[in-house]
């Protein structure tokens, strides 16, 4: 699997750029958002996520990690490649995704090329637990800010298919044992402790 790529952006088309790692030049799919924040012969950083594929090997890239959390979460839901996941997050933003999942908003949902009435509905019946709400409110983003740990254990928990509200409060209970330097692998596993007893 590969995280991520770093090394300078030697070409971008339309719905790609072409990153060069270690000699190699690795084509990366993005949305047009993310392209028009990259630069030809500019160093880039972009989390990726690899689609394997019996023809294909596809490599996705994103503006941030939230973006590639997103991106991976809605393939989850029956019907959703990473072809129209990519669509999602071209149209809408990771928050959007949350918001119009969470207050059942099927007409934002239904503004992807690619996703019909009876699409959105699904969507939403089987991510509703799983996405969480907007990260990017005033006291979220104070939150995330200040604490990264918080978000980088939720991240992990709801990655390992806990719900966010379970993993919103496994972090809650194990917010009492971080010191100066949170050890977040060590959190994480404690979190994973507190559900499994809950």
């Amino acid at each position: 699997m590969i995280a991520f790529v770093r090394g300078p952006v030697a070409a971008l088309t339309l719905n790609s750029a072409v990153v060069e790692v270690g000699g190699v030049g690795l084509e990366v799919m993005c949305t047009p958002n993310t392209l028009a924040a990259l630069r030809t012969g500019h160093t880039a950083t972009l989390p990726t996520s690899m689609v394997v594929r019996e023809d294909s090997l596809t490599l996705f890239g994103f503006a941030d990690e939230d973006e590639k959390q997103v991106f991976e979460l809605v393939q989850t839901a029956s019907g959703v490649g990473p072809k129209l996941a990519q669509a999602m997050l071209a149209v809408l933003t990771p928050d959007a995704v949350r918001r119009a999942v969470a207050g059942d908003d099927v007409r934002t949902l239904t503004s992807v090329p690619g996703i019909g009435q009876k699409g959105a509905q699904r969507i939403i019946l089987e991510l509703k637990d799983r996405l969480g709400g907007p990260v990017s409110s005033a006291a979220g983003a104070t939150v995330a800010a200040s604490e990264p740990w918080r978000d980088q254990v939720r991240q992990g928990l709801v990655g390992l298919g806990w719900s966010a509200k379970d993993a919103d409060s496994a972090v809650e209970a194990v917010s009492d044992q971080v010191g100066e330097r949170p050890d977040v692998p060590a959190l994480l596993r404690a979190a994973l402790r507190s559900l499994s007893r809950a």
